[in-house]
């Protein structure tokens, strides 16, 4: 993790790959394809995300192969069924309790989207946290977003292109900040 307790690019598929794997045992091959569709469709191709190995989860003893009792280091098939551990569940809860970084470039809504497929697995107070969390980050993002946006505001003479784009972002981020507090205040 970052020094803020953000997570990393390769943080961001451990979380993918162990949250998966909470939900139900797979195959190392659909765990695999799942996590590269996960991630592919919220960020497009990145080779930044490429830096975890499921064989490195499955050595640090996050994941058994089911049925094989503890990992002994040979190597996983396509076909072998995996399962997450209980040291696997406990990073899993670090790694979805972890912060949010802004700006929120694409790794950042990688996290986001993560967090949000796998908030089911946390508890209704530790869900409500995390929208409260991402809430903070928002906020965050509004004000830096809001300062540019004043500052170039005074420099410029009449209509300027990059206040007009920063008001489109900063909608949206409003917007997005607007879901995150009704989904806390609903959790």
């Amino acid at each position: 993790m970052y020094p803020d307790h953000s997570l990393m690019p390769k943080e961001a598929v451990r979380l993918a790959a162990l949250g998966m794997l909470a939900e139900k045992p797979l195959a190392y091959a659909q765990l695999a394809a799942g996590i590269r569709d996960f991630t592919s469709h919220v960020m497009g191709p990145n080779l930044d995300l490429m830096g975890t190995s499921i064989q490195l989860i499955a050595a640090e003893g996050l994941i058994v192969p089911v049925g094989g009792g503890a990992w002994r280091g040979e190597a996983i098939g396509p076909d072998t069924r995996l399962a997450i551990t209980d040291d696997g569940r406990r990073e899993l809860e670090s790694l979805l309790l972890a912060a949010v970084r802004t700006p929120f470039n694409d790794i950042n809504k990688l996290v986001v989207a993560l967090k949000m497929r796998f908030l089911s697995l946390l508890s209704p107070e530790r869900r409500r946290d995390q929208f409260d969390l991402i809430s903070a980050a928002l906020e965050g993002e509004i004000a830096r977003l809001a300062a540019l946006r004043a500052r170039r505001r005074d420099e410029a003479e009449g209509a300027d292109p990059l206040v007009d784009w920063l008001d489109h972002d900063i909608d949206q981020l409003t917007a997005s900040l607007a879901w995150f507090r009704a989904r806390s205040a609903a959790t």
